[in-house]
């Protein structure tokens, strides 16, 4: 079973699960057809994937669960029964049931999974203070999402079809993890710091931050996602997310995970 090349598709606000995603695509060795960035891409017209691609999907974890803004923008795939690829990020802690949901609305969305996978990377609550997972991924990182990579090209060409190559076990359980409800919050801007240069308007996903009447920046804290794209993407380091959070990551999930995968 042959695919000619791969197409990528990401939600990444603070540009984790793109790299991941683009480290995985080279790993497997065939062109990159195509990269598909949903982040701040909020329409809602379908999206049809070639017929002869492998479709590597990547989003971030919250919570457990796929990041449910990167869901609604996913579902706007029309697969016509590709082989596909599951990966997940998250930020040291635990990924639950979000490999295995991803699995799963993959086949909502007409393709066909083969392999999943989950991939840390920084935690959007990492401070300088308080590092949850500073740093990833790092190079080993990488290199795991390349050896990934080929074993997944390795399976494909040795499964005669695509009914033996998706049979395959993903961790999680059913019903997914119940998500709590959020708690409206936002990062906040520092005016003797901010430069008003609206970089932080550019990379919101949500469309969350807004400029006042005075010209500063402020943030609809109902849309906020806390995704903290804003805070990492400040050239001015005026955007800070200061939750107690980041402390308790900090306390019980500075132990190095490492990445698994599932074929």
């Amino acid at each position: 079973m042959n695919c000619s090349h791969i197409v990528a598709v990401y939600f990444s606000p603070t540009h984790t699960s793109r790299r991941i995603a683009r480290e995985v695509a080279r790993g497997t060795g065939l062109g990159l057809l195509a990269e598909i960035d949903l982040t701040c891409e909020a329409g809602c017209d379908p999206i049809a994937l070639p017929q002869d691609a492998l479709i590597l999907l990547a989003a971030p974890v919250y919570g457990g669960r796929v990041s449910p803004t990167a869901l609604e923008r996913l579902a706007r795939l029309r697969g016509q029964g590709q082989a596909a690829v599951a990966v997940v990020v998250y930020g040291n802690r635990d990924y639950e049931d979000a490999l295995l949901e991803l699995s799963d609305r993959a086949k909502d969305w007409g393709l066909t999974p083969v392999a999943a996978g989950a991939f840390i990377g920084e935690h959007s609550y990492s401070r300088p203070s308080l590092p949850v997972a500073e740093g990833r991924p790092d190079e080993d990182d990488l290199k795991r999402c390349r050896d990934f990579a080929a074993a997944v090209m390795e399976k494909l060409h040795r499964c005669g079809s695509l009914e033996q190559a998706c049979d395959f076990p993903v961790k999680g359980s059913r019903p997914y993890k119940a998500l709590k409800p959020s708690t409206p919050q936002a990062p906040i801007t520092l005016p003797e710091k901010c430069l008003r240069c609206g970089s932080c308007l550019k990379h919101c996903p949500t469309q969350a931050i807004f400029r006042a009447e005075d010209g500063s920046m402020d943030t609809d804290k109902g849309r906020c996602i806390k995704c903290c794209a804003c805070v990492k993407d400040c050239p001015a380091q005026a955007r800070v997310f200061d939750t107690p959070f980041s402390e308790f990551l900090h306390t019980h999930f500075s132990a190095r995970r490492e990445p698994e995968v599932f074929l």
